[in-house]
């Protein structure tokens, strides 16, 4: 049974016990001298209601980890799977089969070997399902049944609620929380296992890049693991290129509709520039490859430069920019509206001009919003992959020319994580490193915005 219909029977449970309660306290309030309870009845039905459904879907969240791994155990313990070959890849990719066609989601197999084990999976999943639907039966009856005994008229039904709604939200805070220490987990790990068969030093600066997933993982040569190319790579189209087009305009932009545009006018203008953090970035990438490089191109071969690519760093950066200008826009939008109109009011009071006012009152007081848009512009552009893919290449460069063709650190991470490369192979392993670089120099951003927000907010509080 799949996890989505025990979820709808955990939720169907916990409205029985919910109604069920509900008339329990009513009778409570009908049986007490004075017709008062400590607690409303509502708050009794949902406490009953929440210890059915949170224990039962605490478990078919755990079950759905755990039966997996019992069901292909069980098939592999089988006589049909004393065939399967010992290659793990083949082997998992019949079991796959067999376990698609099992469950419903195939119509046939495409391996012979795979449909000898369609009915040892069959009886697994039925096994392991009815197994789940029991415990899971058995967990929501007990739970509730606890519950609803504790059901008193001096009850303290309110603050039980509160509680568990209190741990929920906390559970739900803590999400991003841990999320952040299980990627930051894994990119460790696994990072530290790269740098056991290739030198941090060589990593970090060797200038050339050309990993070999064919070659011995016991003897990798560190001078193909280079990585400086792609940190200069993503440093260049992301941060440099990117951001000469995005601060100014979105600055700009942001400038204009607050000060100078009409209310009528900034209506349309604020929603269509926001449009562009809307589009996908392969339409930006088709739109880079197919009209901007050749432009490009065009323009570098009328003014005499010799051979230019039709792949360039400057074609991604220009459209790349173009795309988070509403990251920079908006931000800055906001944090120059959010000043206090007075300081506006008495700069002008005073005889400054509206451009003397901006420059030296508005953009100040609105720094630490717009650093920080700026900061956030800048880590999505060093994280963009498809822009660069499809107009800059897959080349590691190391060159300061923008019309050359040049790669980034997130291209590479794909690259290398795609196909069948395993994952005991330095080559493989080099994408964790990049991805932990990756993820240190956009947690070092977010620090710098910080820092900047807290010291220019405490000075225009």
């Amino acid at each position: 049974m799949s996890p989505a219909i025990l979820l709808l029977l955990a939720l169907g449970l916990g409205l029985a016990g919910w109604l069920a309660a509900r008339a329990r306290a009513w009778a409570f309030r009908r049986e007490s001298a004075d017709g008062r309870l400590r607690s409303l009845p509502s708050y009794h039905a949902w406490y009953v209601a929440l210890w059915i459904v949170l224990p039962m879907v605490a478990f078919i969240a755990l079950w759905s980890s755990i039966a997996p791994g019992l069901v292909t155990q069980q098939v592999l313990a089988s006589p049909a799977a004393a065939e399967l070959p010992a290659f793990g890849f083949q082997r998992q990719t019949i079991l796959n089969e067999a376990r698609a066609v099992a469950s419903g989601s195939a119509s046939a197999v495409f391996n012979p070997q795979a449909s000898a084990l369609v009915e040892p999976y069959r009886d697994a999943l039925s096994y392991y399902n009815t197994i789940g639907i029991v415990v899971a039966l058995l967990i929501a009856f007990l739970a509730g049944a606890y519950a609803f005994l504790r059901l008193k008229p001096d009850f303290a039904a309110r603050s039980k609620v509160e509680r568990m709604v209190m741990a929920i939200l906390l559970g739900a805070s803590l999400v991003a929380i841990l999320t952040t220490i299980g990627i930051l987990a894994s990119l460790v790990f696994e990072t530290v296992r790269f740098f056991g068969m290739v030198s941090p030093l060589d990593f970090l600066f060797g200038t050339h890049w050309g990993p070999d997933p064919m070659s011995n993982p016991d003897n990798p040569d560190g001078n193909r693991y280079g990585a400086v190319p792609l940190f200069w790579g993503t440093l260049f189209i992301g941060a440099i290129i990117a951001m000469i087009v995005a601060i100014p305009l979105g600055l700009m932009s942001a400038i204009y509709l607050t000060q100078y545009a009409n209310p009528a006018l900034r209506k349309w203008i604020k929603p269509a520039l926001e449009i562009l953090a809307g589009v996908p970035t392969v339409v930006y990438g088709y739109f880079a490859a197919l009209t901007i490089a050749p432009a490009i191109r065009d323009l570098a071969l009328s003014l005499g430069v010799s051979n230019p690519s039709s792949e360039s760093a400057l074609a991604a950066g220009l459209v790349m920019g173009v795309m988070i200008i509403p990251f920079v826009s908006s931000m800055a939008d906001d944090s120059i509206t959010a000043v206090p109109g007075a300081m506006r009011d008495g700069s002008l009071a005073m005889g400054a001009t509206r451009s003397e006012t901006i420059k030296r009152v508005m953009i100040p007081a609105a720094l630490p919003g717009i650093v920080a848009g700026i900061m956030l512009a800048i880590s999505r552009a060093i994280g963009e992959t498809m822009i660069v893919v499809m107009a800059a290449s897959t080349a590691a460069n190391l060159s300061g020319n923008p019309l050359e063709a040049m790669t980034t650190v997130t291209v590479q991470i794909v690259a290398m994580l795609t196909g069948e490369g395993s994952f005991d192979h330095p080559a493989t392993l080099s994408a964790f490193a990049l991805g932990f670089v990756l993820f240190m120099v956009t947690l070092g951003l977010n620090f710098v915005a910080l820092r900047v927000v807290k010291r220019y907010r405490e000075a225009y509080e």
